[in-house]
């Protein structure tokens, strides 16, 4: 069993609010961590994928008022979205009955959709919590691990594969999955060829600033159509569009998003790469491993911190901006495929730019040591413990 970072937040927000909504992709390990949550607080688990379990919230009132005392945890919870409003008056007379917190976690594979529905009913009453793929501090204790979770990315079933073939195999089926059941399951009609090209060509250009007229044109659609099919998979917490960093310099910025495929993995699934060796001599072997460093980072960053990246017309460039909550300041990363890291003219002219607290050039490495005053080279892993303890 990996230990998995997000346990500790989903105990600490049940242990202050009423409910806490779960979410993440499917096979992310959103059922086997709440069931070993379930484990310590004898918890009732429904599972609303099955037919059985949903028939027994045919009048939610009526079936979960005698667990007003326990853990209640409801699974797939989107194939019920009428419940939410049923759980609130659950809940605020169970808060007369000074039954305050701890009463339900619900786990769902969809963010927007997920956050609007609980938002609208259970405003004040619910706390969310992302549970990304597995990380390099709860997988990777050592450089060889790092590879592989690299290589297969950070599904638990395609990381602890017996070989590549199988994890690869995983992979596929899990897009297979996605694109002729779960997107039309959330209400999107969309030819499934369409968007795995669409996810295919994204794959391809990891990383890179989105052009949504350029793919409209590769999928002959309109570029308000590949606008929405990105939001879809951003809704599914597949894709991550990176925001660029607006700051207040005589400088013109870039305005684009840059877009990632979430999953290390699932980039080379969606791209035929099966293993290290046919990755390194991939054109997207520098992209990959930059996506791979940046969901690594923001998965164990402080809750509340803003994710964005820097650049300019002239060159001055930061790939991950981190603000940090509160008084922590702002954190500039350069990330580097390499063992050893060398100050480039961008990034030190970007730092001039918007004066961070911090700057790091995450390499490949596992040596740390200072290049100039406030930069570091820093390798994944003790970047990630950087920021697990701030």
């Amino acid at each position: 069993m990996i230990k998995r970072h997000t346990y500790h937040q989903v105990e600490e927000a049940l242990g202050r609010q009423a409910a806490v909504a779960l979410i993440g992709p499917r096979q992310v390990g959103k059922t086997t961590l709440a069931l070993e949550i379930g484990e310590k607080t004898a918890a009732l688990y429904l599972d609303l994928e099955v037919s059985a379990d949903r028939k027994k919230l045919a009048d939610p009132a009526l079936f979960l008022e005698p667990y007003e005392d326990r853990l209640v945890i409801l699974d797939e919870v989107h194939r019920v979205p009428e419940l939410f409003s049923e759980l609130r008056g659950l809940i605020d007379r169970g808060r007369r009955r000074d039954h305050r917190t701890g009463r339900f976690l619900v786990l769902g594979s969809a963010s927007v959709d997920l956050l609007r529905q609980s938002g609208e009913s259970l405003a004040g009453r619910i706390e969310h919590v992302e549970l990304n793929p597995l990380s390099v501090p709860e997988a990777a204790p050592d450089d060889n691990l790092v590879t592989s979770l690299w290589v297969r990315g950070g599904f638990p079933d395609s990381f602890l594969s017996r070989n590549n073939k199988n994890s690869l195999a995983f992979r596929l089926n899990f897009i297979r999955t996605y694109l002729e059941r779960d997107v039309s399951q959330f209400g999107w009609r969309i030819p499934a060829q369409t968007l795995e090209r669409l996810w295919t060509m994204l794959a391809h250009g990891q990383g890179t600033l989105l052009n949504a007229s350029r793919i409209a044109s590769g999928l002959s659609v309109s570029a308000p159509t590949v606008s929405g099919y990105i939001d879809l998979l951003a809704d599914l917490l597949l894709v991550r569009r990176l925001p660029p960093f607006h700051a207040n310099v005589r400088k013109r910025l870039v305005k684009s998003p840059k877009v990632y495929v979430r999953d290390s993995g699932l980039v080379h699934a969606l791209l035929g790469i099966e293993d290290y060796n046919s990755l390194a001599g991939h054109p997207v072997v520098g992209p990959s491993w930059e996506g791979f460093v940046v969901e690594n980072l923001l998965s164990v960053a402080p809750q509340g911190t803003r994710a964005s990246f820097y650049r300019t017309s002239a060159g001055a460039e930061i790939d991950l901006l981190l603000e940090l909550p509160g008084t922590r300041g702002l954190i500039a990363i350069e990330i580097k495929r390499s063992l050893s890291a060398t100050l480039s003219r961008g990034f030190r002219n970007a730092i001039e730019d918007i004066g961070p607290a911090r700057s790091f050039i995450v390499t490949a490495g596992a040596d740390r040591y200072p290049l100039a005053k406030n930069v570091e080279a820093i390798g994944l892993r003790d970047m990630a413990s950087f920021l697990m303890e701030m």
